[in-house]
């Protein structure tokens, strides 16, 4: 009986033993996880951390122009997104032997020599989309038995016959995958056509002399950059645009056409892109807008014209705007003669619209004053019995200032609902007895 009441004893002894073993372990294994959970900055402005067992190497948006030594090279994912780089030599990334993804879009890259992705037989994910690529062989893909993604879009490809072995290796049909939406900028008979289904015994026929034709209008595939997170985006910003491009996605929430040298703006310009959220037009040349130029655009929130050339809005510009919240007008040179008045009269109707810029700059005796201040300046010096009711014809009839005037007094019931200023309800009091 004592044996076993020893045996017993020496039993719960290891049993606790145990526990507190596990425990002491369990707690070093959870901060061994913090450990590699957290994130290490590295010079240039690059970051090391680990996600979901992956090792991470981000130097997005670092301003880099090459890839630099001393990174760790037993990286899974190198993200290089947004930099400066603009050529690809032969064994740039050999040292990262297991990688399995390479962001490289958004840079500048113009030439990748055949052996710039030597070493890396574990890839299987290959950003290049969004670069200056014109020509690329067949033969830069060799080192990469396992890649099953690659993009190719937005780069400028010239499909002559140095695109031959490229256009064969992305039309064989295990590599469904590789280089989809790379479309030909050069020459003009191969101009918007995908790699994908150019026909490769046409790359290397002789060109037979062509009357030059115009070139189609840009496509926003060629020139424009487009974004899919978190919100459909297309930035065209500064890519020297005379003219909103056509074949602009339907599902697009924010266009920004900013810094180009765009000086009209034509009827029914975004009349398929029903989502529109944000619009950015600053910073452009734009000097006239058709009344027709913004239809279609019921749910467009934000509006940029700042920085343009504007003067005015023709009366009815702004009229499907039913959901506006911001217009930026700064940086134009209004004209505060009768063609503003409808500008503040819309203004006046859409009170939940924050706006800013506008201030007179002709003619000279109201430079610098609020168009606002402007327009009550004008509209007390006006005789009311002159005033009449808007839009009553065209010709003799058509449209004065007395009369948009007089139309700023009229009754907001007759806007749309969501845009009505809502007025405290009236009510009568009866005493009962």
């Amino acid at each position: 009986m004592q044996l076993f009441t020893t045996l017993l004893l020496l039993v719960l002894v290891f049993i606790i033993a145990e526990a507190r073993r596990g425990k002491r372990l369990g707690q070093e294994n959870s901060r061994g996880r913090r450990k590699l959970n957290s994130i290490i900055h590295l010079a240039n402005g690059c970051k090391e951390y680990i996600e979901n067992g992956d090792k991470f190497l981000d130097c997005q948006d670092c301003n880099l122009t090459a890839v630099q030594f001393g990174w760790p090279e037993d990286i899974d994912h190198l993200l290089l997104a947004q930099n400066r780089l603009k050529v690809l030599k032969d064994n740039t990334f050999s040292h990262f032997r297991h990688l399995l993804s390479l962001d490289l879009q958004l840079n500048e890259i113009s030439a990748i020599e055949e052996g710039a992705f030597s070493g890396l037989s574990k890839l299987t994910t290959l950003l290049l989309q969004h670069n200056r690529l014109q020509v690329v062989s067949e033969a830069m893909f060799i080192p990469l038995p396992r890649l099953r993604y690659l993009r190719l879009h937005d780069n400028p490809w010239t499909c002559n016959c140095q695109l031959d072995s490229l256009v064969r290796f992305l039309q064989v049909p295990s590599n469904r995958y590789l280089g989809n939406f790379a479309k030909c900028a050069e020459p003009t008979r191969f101009w918007g056509q995908q790699l994908k289904t150019l026909d490769p015994k046409l790359l290397c026929l002789p060109m037979q002399p062509l009357v030059q034709i115009p070139r189609p209008h840009s496509d926003t595939t060629l020139f424009c950059h487009t974004h899919d997170s978190p919100k459909p985006l297309l930035d065209c910003r500064s890519k020297g645009l005379k003219a909103v491009p056509r074949n602009i996605p339907e599902n697009t929430a924010k266009i920004d056409l900013a810094f180009n040298n765009i000086t009209q703006l034509r009827s029914k310009e975004f009349t398929t892109i029903k989502d529109l959220k944000l619009l950015n037009l600053s910073s452009n040349s734009l000097e006239h807008i058709d009344t027709a130029a913004f239809s279609g655009l019921l749910h467009l929130r934000e509006l940029d014209l700042s920085n343009n050339s504007l003067h005015y809005f023709n009366y009815g510009v702004l009229e499907d705007l039913y959901y506006l919240r911001t217009l930026s007008l700064s940086g134009n040179p209004w004209i505060c003669d009768y063609n503003i008045h409808y500008l503040i009269y819309w203004l006046k109707h859409h009170p939940a619209v924050e706006h800013t810029g506008l201030v007179c700059s002709e003619p000279e005796e109201f430079r610098g004053w609020p168009v606002e201040s402007y327009v009550k300046t004008y509209n007390a010096e006006c005789p009311k019995d002159k005033q009449v009711d808007l839009h009553r014809g065209t010709g003799p009839t058509a449209t004065t200032s007395q009369e948009l005037i007089a139309e700023m007094e009229e009754d907001t019931g007759l806007l749309p609902s969501p845009l009505r200023k809502k007025e405290p309800k009236k009510f009568e009091i009866f005493r009962l007895r």
